[in-house]
């Protein structure tokens, strides 16, 4: 069924009532119905609606239906009102209210279906990942060499659904198919024997036994006289019993697969009837039992008996292809039948089917692949990811719940922290320089942080030496120009509109620029192979924005590109001369002194070759002239030369006088100073006296001297000002006032006489 109409008949307690639904869209189908077996097959309701999607509804006759997030009744008419499925993807249940006591007497089914084509093997694969992963972690007990015949498996209603979603996931797998075919083909068979009695005349080969027969055994027959035994015996026995082998498929490897089969169609039929009649749940298990009932028919195990034990060590379980995928399942089958997962309901509670939520959580254990492999480590307390409880095996992945797994990265020149997190929190309630947010608290799907080993976390976050990279999963993104695609005409036209693509976007800026320390946020969708998108900060790997897409396969989900990425993350913290550490330097150099100088002074911008100008890092060095004769030779050769050496009087050199920016001249009695030069070539030379001599400086006393070279062509923003040099810290009064020093510009400013 395509349209943008249509009328759904519900059976209720007081007959047939239909519902009229019409869809708000008219550019695109937004209406399908699928035929009884599709429904069956897939689980889901006949009817479907699309999600994102927005629809208009009419109960004909005095009926309602019953208010909820999707349901939105009419204020005037109860009758009618709006379906808004929003982001909601699965089966919808809709109660049907009776108008006299608004009891509900029945109920409709429609299914919400994803945008995205492929989202059923999504969903199936995604699933089958997530067990697997959870099955392996669950290995890390030791599995038993004998096995109880019939596990006992809780039922707790809450988790009943989301056990059995895993075993669904493992005995729906098409590997456990093509292994149950294997061994349909060609079955571990065994030779078996009898003792039969056969006419003598028919032996062919006699064994010792045979021959020991011909001799004693009775009811003979007498031989003619032209036979070849004839002068060894008179007679031999009419009948002799010999031993008959035959091909059998009667091995414990055999009934192993059948009791496992067995189990796995109790299990299913134990759900069935619990499962609510006419549900998904319900369905599915009847699907499930059939397929098991189908492999349990085969002529392979008519022949088969119930095993004495279950011996799981042996040779033809380990090592045959085919049986040792059986066992895998088997195992798997009772750690997922055990396994509780409050995570699950945020999937499939209810009817539901959210494949994105599904996504984030399958995006969890694919990212700790490639960080487990990128990283080279094996993270502590992994295995803390699942945790016994009353009710069973609990798997710790859920929605809002903080799940950090750490270990330490040995790079060769460096070692460094490593922890990936499922949904970490950075609140916006700490200050500076703790960890969290600038703004309001945020929590991205995943975040990748690192730091140099021997430091902890707390400190790394106060000396900005740790890096936080986040990575958000988005299901719905088809592609990288979803999220990054140029909008310049449209926004230039005013005519952008909201849309979850651009918040998407929006989303990524505010986790760079809004949680501390952050060097790169990143989406991360099932798109094409190739489809890689990466916006550098600068001149380096991070920080940046980007997308990679990561989809749910057999074979090439594309995380390939991720680890490359990661890769160069790794070589980018080797590089101890990189960008983003000088960066990380400053921020702790600058944010580290509570105290700041305060100077509104008007001084030259920062731009051009003044683009370093920061008051507080240029360096003004102050230095005295003799006489005027000492004075006009300065102005003259455009040099001012300081003492050196170990006498008083010397310049001493440190990085303010090495790299000072201006020279403040003053003389003798002389407190105030306009006397401003500009230092060209910043770092000074060594003179000789004799070097002195020849450019005609007025009596040289001293063997070598610093000179800089001078402008007096200053910026015209410090024309007209004076300085009082006796208010400079580093002044010495009386006769040590003529001694040099430097200050930092903000200091000279402060002492400006207005």
């Amino acid at each position: 069924m395509k349209g943008t109409e249509l009328l759904i008949d519900a059976e209720t307690s007081d007959g047939i009532v239909s519902v009229r639904i019409i869809a708000e869209e008219r550019g695109e189908p937004t209406f399908f119905e699928l035929d009884e077996w599709d429904a069956f097959e897939h689980g889901e309701a006949r009817v479907q609606l699309l999600e994102g999607c927005f629809y208009e509804y009419e109960v004909l006759g005095a009926y309602a239906l019953r208010e909820s997030p999707v349901v939105v009744p009419s204020r005037i008419n109860p009758a009618m009102g709006r379906l808004t499925p929003n982001v909601y993807v699965g089966t919808l249940t809709i109660e049907v209210l009776r108008p006299s006591d608004n009891a509900c007497c029945g109920e409709i089914k429609v299914e919400i279906r994803s945008r995205k084509a492929s989202y059923r093997s999504d969903y199936r694969l995604m699933l089958e990942g997530i067990t697997e992963r959870c099955t392996d972690l669950l290995f890390y007990y030791n599995a038993p060499v004998t096995h109880p015949f019939t596990p006992d498996y809780l039922t707790d209603p809450q988790t009943l659904y989301q056990r059995f979603a895993f075993v669904n996931a493992v005995l729906t797998n098409r590997e456990f198919e093509i292994a149950f075919q294997k061994i349909i083909r060609n079955p571990i068979t065994k030779w078996t024997g009898e003792e039969i009695e056969q006419d003598v005349r028919n032996l062919r080969k006699p064994d010792w036994k045979a021959i020991a027969q011909l001799a004693t055994r009775g009811s003979r027959i007498v031989l003619p006289s032209h036979h070849n035994l004839k002068r060894r015996m008179a007679s031999v026995p009419a009948r002799i019993s010999v031993s008959s082998k035959t091909d059998s498929v009667d091995t414990p490897e055999n009934r192993f697969v059948k009791h496992a089969l067995e189990v796995f169609a109790g299990f299913v039929a134990h759900i069935k009837s619990i499962a609510p009649v006419r549900s998904r749940f319900y369905d599915e298990a009847t699907l499930l039992e059939n397929h098991l009932n189908r492999m349990l028919s085969a002529q392979l195990f008519k022949e088969v008996e119930k095993p004495l034990r279950l011996a799981l060590n042996g040779p033809g379980l380990v090592r045959k292809e085919g049986y040792k995928q059986v066992l895998r399942v088997w195992l798997m089958f009772d750690l997922a039948a055990r396994l509780v997962w409050r995570g699950g309901d945020d999937v499939y509670q209810a009817g539901k089917k959210d494949v994105a939520v599904l996504y984030e959580y399958w995006l969890f254990f694919e990212l700790l692949d490639v960080v487990k492999s990128v990283f080279a480590i094996e993270p502590a307390h992994i295995s803390d990811l699942v945790k016994p409880t009353k009710n069973g095996l609990a798997l710790q992945l859920k929605q809002g719940r903080h799940l950090p797994v750490s270990g330490i990265f040995d790079a060769g020149s460096r070692k460094l922290n490593v922890e990936f997190s499922f949904n970490r929190s950075f609140s916006g309630q700490n200050d500076y320089p703790q960890a969290g947010s600038w703004t309001t608290g945020m929590r991205p799907d995943f975040t990748l942080s690192i730091w140099p080993a021997g430091v902890s976390q707390a400190q790394a976050e106060t000396e900005e030496l740790i890096v936080h990279i986040h990575f958000d999963a988005k299901y719905k993104v088809e592609s990288v120009a979803g999220v990054f695609g140029e909008d310049e005409t449209m926004l230039t036209a005013g005519r952008i509109q909201p849309d979850h693509h651009r918040d998407d976007l929006l989303k990524m800026h505010s986790y760079k620029d809004a949680i501390r320390r952050t060097a790169g946020a990143y989406v991360l969708y099932p798109g094409a192979t190739g489809q890689v998108y990466k916006r550098k900060g600068f001149h380096e790997l991070i920080p940046g924005l980007g997308a990679f897409a990561i989809r749910p396969s057999k074979t090439d989900n594309g995380r390939d590109e991720l680890k490359r990425f990661l890769t160069d993350v790794v070589a980018h913290f080797q590089n101890r001369a990189s960008q983003r550490e000088k960066i990380a330097f400053r921020n702790f150099d600058i944010y580290n002194s509570r105290s700041s100088e305060e100077m509104r002074e008007l001084l030259p911008e920062p731009f051009g070759k003044n683009r370093d100008l920061i008051p507080d890092e240029t360096f003004v060095l102050v230095g005295y002239y003799k006489n005027d004769l000492h004075l006009a030779w300065v102005r003259k050769h455009n040099l001012y030369n300081f003492r050196t050496g170990a006498k008083s009087g010397s310049l001493s050199l440190g990085v303010a006088e090495v790299n000072a920016r201006y020279l403040l001249l003053h003389g003798p009695g002389q407190t105030v100073s306009s006397m401003l030069f500009k230092l060209n070539n910043r770092s000074p030379r060594l003179f000789s006296r004799r070097d002195l001599l020849e450019k005609g400086y007025p009596g040289p006393t001293r063997e070598l001297y610093l000179v800089y070279t001078t402008d007096p062509d200053v910026e015209p923003e410090f024309a007209g000002m004076r300085w009082d040099v006796t208010q400079l810290p580093g002044y010495r009064a009386n006769r040590a006032s003529g001694l040099p020093f430097s200050v930092s510009l903000t200091d000279l400013m402060k002492v400006l006489v207005k």
